[in-house]
């Protein structure tokens, strides 16, 4: 049984992943933007816990990390939550990534979604600060930071998923791809023996592929978390 953190967890993948997680027995704590949203959440007695704030807001992140060392040192951290547009979509999905994972306590397993729309993302890490950056540019940052950590931390696996195009409330009616596969690999990822530590990689439906070239490159790297470091004021550590 582990104790996991699934973040954006009201609806969507995030909920289909803590359902799935639950249903396998282990400890799962949600992660929801407002007290409101815990209306779309079933069976809200089954969670281990829950942790508010909405993740456009830098303090509001720092809460919910708060709400969460409360837990203690969880077994997998799932960074689901995740919004379309400008010009909350940098903050995010990548900077609440960032934030969270530099002010809780290293988990042993990190997981990041991605999307295949990372590798129209931008190198220009200036828009990250300026707040203009578009979704793609923030899918292909957090899968950047999904990957440093791999590397960067012994002891932690670290993976960034993409779950495919599916009909949800992001995704729209019209998305082609299995909604029931969208969130397998991420549980996978949080749970199973194979995954080892000190392991990383770009998961689509379960197999690896090749990332955007910016991701795997350790310069690049570098730069973001430095980035990363000076907009939010923490270290990553």
């Amino acid at each position: 049984m582990a104790l996991i953190l699934v973040t954006g967890a009201s609806s969507g993948l995030g909920r289909n992943t803590a359902n799935a997680l639950a249903d396998d027995g282990h400890d799962v704590v949600i992660h929801v933007r407002s007290p409101a949203r815990l209306t779309y959440v079933d069976h809200t007695a089954r969670w281990k816990g829950v942790v508010v704030g909405d993740l456009a807001e830098l303090d509001e992140i720092r809460g919910v990390a708060r709400q969460a060392a409360e837990f203690g040192r969880f077994d997998a951290v799932i960074h689901n939550a995740g919004v379309l547009h400008s010009p909350e979509a940098v903050t995010v999905n990548t900077v609440a990534p960032y934030l969270l994972t530099a002010l809780m306590d290293k988990p042993a397993r990190l997981i990041y979604l991605s999307s295949s729309m990372h590798r129209t993302g931008s190198t220009d890490l200036g828009q990250l600060a300026a707040g203009t950056a578009s979704y793609d540019d923030s899918k292909l940052w957090v899968t950047t930071l999904a990957l440093a950590l791999a590397s960067r931390w012994q002891g932690t696996s670290s993976h960034a998923v993409d779950p495919g195009w599916v009909p949800t409330r992001m995704g729209g009616p019209g998305a082609s791809d299995d909604l029931a596969a969208g969130h397998r690999t991420q549980v996978r990822l949080a749970t199973d023996h194979d995954v080892t530590p000190d392991t990383g990689g770009y998961w689509y439906h379960e197999q690896t592929q090749t990332p955007h070239p910016a991701a795997q490159d350790e310069q690049f790297q570098a730069r973001l978390i430095q980035v990363l470091e000076n907009h939010t004021g923490v270290p990553l550590g």
